[in-house]
């Protein structure tokens, strides 16, 4: 699309038109796209906040690292702030203390789980354990088992103790949700304490936590 049908289309008020001016703009060099994203970082409909946080994370300079904080941190609709948290992810470890300050600040499930995986892909494990506590301490399931999850990519890192503690603890969890996410992630772990928490984790009442700590026995 040409650049002049580009800023046509931003400022149709039919959003389906803004869209595909938005998308189109990944084709341009980012002292072009930048500054035209950055204009409907406060678009009245959201799923243009969402392909801008989105096309913001493929035009990685100082304005629209600025521009992905301020959606992540104020945008009203929990989709727009994980696209944005995403596409911060794509800036590499300079991102990392944004996104742990973030996951604080905002207890929405769907930022928290977007942060934790950018995390595990960040290969960041002092701040992935730290937002995997916060989490673990948090009030929604899908967020608490996700953690746990993640804690046994922790594993062959330099917070391996720390993620093992936190597992072991977890072990007699009233969830039977969280106690299945401990089985496998355990799994990740040769120390003896892992292989005997998995020992008693196969005698657990729930049958699905059984089958998860035999999985690789079977």
């Amino acid at each position: 699309m040409e650049l002049d049908q580009i800023k046509t289309n931003l400022q149709n008020s039919d959003f389906k038109y803004r869209l595909d001016a938005i998308a189109a703009l990944k084709n341009y060099p980012p002292e072009v796209a930048v500054p035209l994203l950055t204009k409907h970082i406060q678009d009245p409909e959201f799923l243009v906040r969402s392909f801008v946080a989105r096309g913001l994370g493929s035009h990685q300079t100082s304005e629209s690292f600025a521009a992905l904080l301020q959606i992540m941190k104020f945008d009203n609709t929990p989709n727009v702030r994980a696209e944005a948290a995403n596409s911060l992810s794509l800036f590499g470890k300079i991102s990392a203390s944004h996104l742990v300050q973030a996951f604080f600040m905002d207890d929405h499930w769907l930022l928290r789980r977007s942060i934790l995986g950018a995390l595990v892909e960040l290969e960041c494990p002092e701040e992935l354990l730290e937002v995997c506590v916060q989490a673990i301490q948090g009030e929604d399931a899908t967020v608490q088992e996700a953690a746990v999850d993640m804690l046994g990519s922790l594993a062959s890192s330099r917070q391996h103790q720390a993620a093992l503690s936190q597992l072991l603890n977890l072990k007699n969890s009233e969830s039977e949700g969280i106690r299945v996410q401990v089985a496998y992630a355990l799994k990740h772990f040769n120390d003896p304490d892992a292989k005997q928490a998995l020992a008693q984790l196969r005698q657990d009442t729930d049958h699905r936590v059984v089958g998860a700590a035999m999985e690789d026995l079977l």
